[in-house]
């Protein structure tokens, strides 16, 4: 298991996005799920954005688990709170890989010196914003030290909303960019049910303008015949989560991302915990899945750079 936490400032998920949305509030609250995944010996990756970075209320409580070996700081770049800001705040340039390269660069520059001069450890790990990479995002994470993204969603087309078209990625790890020396870690997402990941041609049929006006999917998921999980107790319930791990696993996957968003921890800032109860069932959720995960699977934590020198060592 590699946990990956995006960390990040609280914004309105389903309004304009501002370059004054920069309150780091949550990060004082992300305490009771760290110490759930100490109880495990699962040492997360925070994917840190520059609002958080740049604030103390936003870095203090990261800042002495990095300390004390407790979790690990990545990189998350969110264009519109991370500078220099050199474009229009849209939707399409919410997605950091759609800006031209030279400002995408900028941004990742920024970005990685903050993180560098606020906890004393250069990130080596990234992670788009919205999951925004784009053609130029390889070569620029290589130029600029970096060695493991975890950006691609499997099985997920996001061209509605400006961004990327995952569709015919698998969850699978793999080399990529400049000499193949860039570890993707995708974020857990699979197909499953009776079809299982033998027809994700049906899963694009579903996505598509008519299969989304037929509502294919729905019909797909409800009768048990197909359906797209990812591993985030978002909005999974957890039996869902588990099945898919359960199912994954048999289809031959190995390494597991489990990923949330640090301003889920409380209630009122994300779509998926708006009340205390929610928050409770969020921790229990996560409670439940790390007892599944290395209880009845016997897995064991990773991080993302401890995984990348295995895989190495294994190819060596």
């Amino acid at each position: 298991m590699i946990v990956v936490i995006d960390a990040e400032e609280e914004f309105d998920w389903f309004g304009e996005f501002s370059r004054n949305a920069t309150n780091v509030t949550s990060m004082a609250h992300q305490g009771p799920a760290q110490a759930l995944l100490n109880r495990h010996g699962v040492v997360p990756t925070y994917a840190v954005d520059y609002p958080v970075a740049a604030q103390e209320e936003g870095y203090a409580s990261l800042r002495d688990w990095v300390k004390d070996g407790a979790c690990e700081i990545g990189a998350q770049l969110h264009p519109w709170v991370n500078p220099p800001f050199d474009e229009a705040v849209t939707p399409r340039n919410s997605f950091p890989g759609n800006l031209p390269a030279d400002l995408e660069a900028a941004k990742l520059q920024a970005l990685t010196d903050r993180i560098e001069a606020t906890f004393g450890v250069r990130p080596r790990v990234y992670r788009a914003g919205r999951y925004g990479i784009g053609p130029n995002t390889a070569a620029l994470l290589s130029r600029a030290g970096y060695l493991v993204d975890s950006s691609t969603v499997p099985f997920t087309d996001m061209r509605s909303k400006f961004g990327p078209d995952f569709r015919a990625f698998r969850p699978h790890p793999y080399w990529f960019g400049p000499g193949a020396r860039l570890l993707e870690l995708p974020v857990t997402s699979g197909l499953v049910g009776r079809l299982g990941a033998r027809a994700p041609w049906l899963h694009d049929v579903a996505e598509h303008r008519l299969g989304r006006a037929l509502r294919l999917g729905a019909v797909l998921a409800r009768t048990g015949a197909l359906m797209r999980v990812r591993l985030t107790p978002e909005g999974v319930p957890i039996d869902e989560a588990i099945s898919a791990t359960r199912s994954l696993y048999e289809q031959g996957l190995r390494v597991f991302t489990l990923s949330w968003h640090t301003p889920s921890m409380v209630p009122g800032h994300t779509p998926y915990v708006r009340s205390a109860r929610d928050l409770s069932l969020f921790l229990d959720w996560l409670r439940r899945y790390l007892d599944f995960f290395f209880g009845e699977l016997q897995g064991k934590a990773s991080t993302p750079l401890t995984l990348r020198d295995e895989l190495l060592a294994d190819d060596a």
